[in-house]
């Protein structure tokens, strides 16, 4: 929908959701007949994570499962840090979550007995993945819910603007400033609103290798960090293990439901490494598995996913989207092994929000991948984040639905940040090249520590507000990383291998803090550079 500026800067008591995936229009969907407005930086469909989604929505709903057991496998994966309580609530709404997007038109697989089709991904102890046409549940979810929202007429579509500042009044948010996508140098505009939900994604693109889109730099993070929110847990990023690997950005994604359909992970002596490392080889937790992976290709052993003998002919029909994107980089899966690598795919960080989805900030929500729950603890259990996204996006309507919200004060016309200059293309590249190398799979003090110095430099010095942004996202990640001195979940340091007892909690944390660790840092390698050399 295009809109002029006097348009978003109207007196307005609608509910602003950011953010155009899962969380946002199923937010959304659920506060109608309610004014809502959602901003999307890309069109509806094209800039969301959740349209990527293969493998689906996990939810105890056959026979002789229960949301017991599937709060166990999360707080087993989870390593120590899983909100016990949250998780358990999460998987008892699982059914009516799944309930709603039939309602709006999702087509679910079904068995011959019309009961939803379930698979099993790794560390489930039962198959509880429902999906569609087996890896095209992200895009099913998007497309029914898309046209949901485009016929709903209390729901205002803005697509082509970011979200760059939250706007603050009185201690409570009050608005937003925007600034159109394609010019970043026009002055930016400001939305009023009591009630804003950030729904923006996660942080995978702050890295070079990914499997998330562009938009997922953080921003959302970045924008509640710089208002004074309080982020929950930043250093626990998973990496995908099964990035196809054949050069595109971001890199196209080999489901793990490949896995747990019997594909198997081997070197280029087709031996399959994982049986040495986790009794569940191929279908040990994710962490697991992305190290297993990361060792075979520092070895230069090289890492293929091997589909050949599970699928082989039936590849294309299950899974068709790894299909089509092995066989357009001249990689038939169904006779030729995928080669692999990890990838940043999920940020189980991010804003801490409380059971109904409410920020530290008064009139500030968060939902989806932008928002830390306490349900992934330190290593996301797989197929997990669609239902948080789906449950915390029902949580916060009828959170903000159950009390009115007064109207907000026409925002002062001054933007905080009014001039911008262009994205430096070698500074971005730098900073995502430093977040793989340094704050990556496997992680050290001294690596940590530089990426720290580099990442607060960046943020006080550019001039462009995106990448100040995604340089404070970088920052609140590579500090508490190197703050947390242990390995545990999908935080590994290899000079802390093992986990300690005393680290096992969350870490709760803000921007000002991160802040305070970098110049630590810089000053001790200061200290450091001007002691002479003995000889």
């Amino acid at each position: 929908m295009q809109v002029q500026d006097h348009d978003l800067t109207r007196l307005t008591s609608d509910v602003v959701i950011v953010g155009g995936g899962l969380a946002g229009l199923f937010c959304a969907l659920k506060l109608a007949p309610r004014p809502v407005t959602v901003i999307s930086a890309a069109p509806l469909g094209q800039g969301a994570s959740t349209a990527w989604a293969q493998g689906g929505i996990a939810a105890a709903v056959a026979e002789g499962d229960s949301a017991e057991a599937h709060a166990a496998d999360t707080v087993a994966v989870g390593a120590g840090l899983v909100d016990e309580a949250v998780a358990l609530g999460l998987a008892r709404e699982a059914g009516a979550g799944i309930r709603d997007l039939l309602h709006y038109g999702v087509p679910f697989d079904r068995d011959l007995e019309g009961k939803l089709a379930v698979a099993r991904e790794a560390a489930h102890s039962a198959r509880r993945i429902v999906h569609v046409r087996g890896d095209m549940a992200g895009k099913a979810i998007m497309s029914a819910l898309i046209q949901a929202v485009r016929r709903t007429p209390s729901i205002r579509v803005i697509e082509g603007y970011v979200a760059e500042a939250l706007l603050t009044l009185d201690d409570t948010v009050a608005g937003l400033q925007l600034r159109r996508v394609d010019d970043t140098i026009a002055r930016p505009v400001t939305v009023a609103s009591r009630a804003v939900v950030l729904a923006t994604g996660g942080i995978g693109h702050l890295y070079a290798v990914t499997t998330n889109p562009a938009e997922a730099r953080g921003l959302g993070l970045a924008i509640a960090a710089r208002a004074g929110a309080v982020i929950a847990d930043p250093e626990f990023m998973q990496f995908h293990p099964t990035a196809i690997m054949v050069g595109r950005d971001p890199a196209p994604l080999a489901t793990e439901a490949l896995r747990g359909e019997g594909a198997t992970l081997i070197n280029d002596s087709g031996e399959r490494f994982m049986r040495a490392r986790h009794p569940l080889a191929e279908l040990a937790p994710r962490d697991i598995v992305a190290r297993g992976v990361f060792a075979e290709i520092a070895a230069a052993r090289g890492a293929f996913l091997d589909a050949r003998e599970a699928l082989g002919g039936h590849f294309a029909e299950q899974f068709p989207t790894v299909h089509a994107s092995c066989m357009a980089a001249g990689i038939d899966p169904a006779k030729q092994p995928i080669p692999v690598a990890p990838a940043a795919h999920y940020h189980m960080g991010g804003i801490a929000v409380d059971a109904r989805g409410r920020t530290s900030l008064k009139g500030l929500w968060a939902g989806g991948e932008v928002s830390s729950t306490g349900a992934h603890g330190a290593n996301r259990l797989a197929s997990n984040s669609l239902l948080e996204a789906v449950v915390y996006a029902a949580r916060i309507a009828e959170d903000i639905g159950g009390s009115p919200i007064a109207a907000p004060a026409r925002l002062q016309a001054a933007p905080i940040t009014s001039r911008n200059c262009a994205m430096p293309p070698l500074t971005e590249a730098s900073l995502r090249d430093m977040m793989t190398s340094h704050v990556g799979v496997i992680r050290d003090s001294e690596r940590l520590a530089e990426a720290v110095r580099s990442f607060a430099a960046i943020e006080r010095d550019t001039g462009n507000i995106a990448l100040r942004n995604m340089a404070t996202t970088a920052l609140l990640v590579a500090a508490s990383a190197w703050t947390r001195r242990e390995s545990r979940g999908a935080h590994y340091r290899s000079d802390y291998p093992g986990e300690r007892s005393a680290l096992a909690h969350r870490t709760m944390t803000t921007l000002a803090a991160a802040r305070d660790i970098a110049a630590s840092l810089s000053e001790r390698a200061t200290v450091r550079s001007a002691q002479p050399m003995i000889a």
